[in-house]
C-alpha cells in the first residue's frame, strides 16, 4: 500500500502515469495533500498543441485509504484505496461535466488509472 500511496500523491510519480493516451502527459504536478490544500496538475499533449491545469481542492484526506476533492468546475472526485490480498484496489468515482459524454469521460478517467497501474506495476519490478 506505502508504494501506491507514494505514487498517487507525490509530484514526482504524477508526472509519470497521469494522461489518458500516449499522446499527451504530465509536465508539472504541485500537490498539497491535506484537507483545505490544492493541487495543481499540468496536462498537456506533446505536440505542445493544447493543454490545461488540471485544479482542485481537498476535502477529505485519510492516508492509504480515502482521497476526496473538489475540482475547479465544482464537480466531486472520490477515491478510495483498499488492501486486497497483496493488491491493492483504485476506485475512483466522478461527477461527469455536461459537455462530453459519460461514456468518453468514464474512458479517459479510466485510461489514466490504467497507466497508474502500469507505471506502479512496473515500480514493483525494479
Amino acid at each position: 500500500m506505502d508504494r501506491v500511496w507514494a505514487c498517487w500523491v507525490q509530484p514526482e510519480h504524477i508526472t509519470q502515469w497521469n494522461q489518458a493516451s500516449a499522446d499527451w502527459h504530465s509536465p508539472s504536478a504541485e500537490n498539497d495533500l491535506r484537507v483545505g490544500g490544492q493541487f495543481c496538475f499540468r496536462m498537456e499533449a506533446r505536440d505542445g498543441s493544447m493543454g490545461f491545469d488540471f485544479r482542485g481542492t481537498y476535502q477529505e484526506v485519510v492516508p492509504q485509504e480515502r482521497i476526496v476533492y473538489t475540482i475547479e468546475d465544482g464537480r466531486k472526485v472520490d477515491i478510495r484505496f483498499t488492501q486486497e490480498a497483496d493488491q491493492v484496489r483504485v476506485v475512483e468515482m466522478f461527477e461527469p461535466e455536461n459537455e462530453n459524454a459519460p461514456e468518453l469521460q468514464q474512458a479517459g478517467w479510466q485510461a489514466i488509472l490504467d497507466h497508474f497501474a502500469q507505471y506502479t506495476a512496473a515500480l514493483e519490478g525494479r
